[in-house]
């Protein structure tokens, strides 16, 4: 399986994700966000973006007003920047949009280690489900998620999951 703690996989990637790795690395970002375990998630990791993906970087932090302050102060700048505070699943969250070139950056932050959080649970186990049902599927997907359907939806929707997509795909039994 790839290690997606580490970006390098990226550089032997398709163009989008090579795209992405110049431009994280360009501009510093996952290097900006060290000292909040910053991991890669969404759908350009494992191959499933459209047109208008963003980059998702899941971050853990201990401090919420510490990690707002280094987002203000590193990002703050950025084109289109905004930064939010939202409770998901009764958990205080950090929100972070910006542009840089092409690409919508999003910085999620949670008081849970970023392993641990959802969006990177998910997109793990979307990584494995890929891998067993091979590409087929994984176009099947893609244009789901171009007729406007999520990603979470998009998988519960062809592998027949019922209830809530995003609890259901951390349920999956392979």
């Amino acid at each position: 399986m790839i290690d997606f703690t580490n970006i390098d996989y990226l550089q032997t990637g398709n163009l989008k994700q090579i795209r992405a790795f110049e431009i994280l690395t360009q501009n510093k970002i996952l290097l900006n966000l060290a000292e909040f375990d910053p991991i890669l998630a969404g759908t350009i990791p494992i191959n499933i973006d459209i047109e208008n993906s963003d980059l998702d970087i899941v971050c853990f932090w201990t401090n919420k007003t510490d990690f707002t302050a280094k987002l203000k102060s590193v990002f703050g700048n950025e084109s289109e920047f905004k930064i939010i505070e939202i409770t998901i699943d009764n958990q205080e969250s950090i929100v972070a949009n910006f542009r840089i070139e092409e690409f919508e950056i999003e910085i999620f932050g949670q008081n849970i280690p970023s392993k641990n959080q959802n969006g990177y649970k998910h997109m793990v186990i979307e990584y494995k489900i890929l891998q067993q049902k091979g590409d087929e599927f994984r176009l099947a997907i893609i244009n789901l998620k171009r007729n406007g359907c999520k990603t979470e939806p998009a998988f519960a929707f062809l592998l027949d999951l019922k209830g809530n997509p995003y609890s259901e795909l951390l349920e999956y039994q392979f």
